[in-house]
């Protein structure tokens, strides 16, 4: 797949890492930001967006999109203050943030 067809915040696998669109350009790793070619072709880790088409009649609840969206805040919030106070954890929060996010995904779904 193209990176120009990944939404953001998709996550996907370029050159054997991991990494989540944050750009039109760019996307977080590991490693940091990084630019990623628009001829890049990536694979989805997400699955493609065409698995789940959206329907023009589709409406969500804004009660529960903030609701969802706060929740994901303050876990980013309680991830920042511990990497902040023990580096070492940076790993482990990666992956807590990964679950947070499926979570506010699949809150909004």
């Amino acid at each position: 797949m193209k990176f120009q067809l990944l939404p953001l915040g998709a996550r996907f696998e370029y050159e054997g890492k991991t990494y989540v669109k944050t750009g039109p350009l760019t996307a977080a790793g590991d490693d940091g930001q990084r630019m990623i070619p628009r001829h890049a072709v990536l694979k989805p880790l997400d699955g493609t967006p065409t698995d789940a088409p959206r329907r023009a009649d589709r409406k969500l609840d804004e009660t529960a999109v903030k609701a969802a969206l706060e929740a994901f805040h303050g876990e980013c919030s309680r991830l920042l203050q511990a990497v902040a106070e023990n580096p070492d954890q940076a790993p482990a929060a990666r992956a807590v943030l990964d679950a947070a996010r499926q979570r506010f995904l699949d809150a909004v779904a």
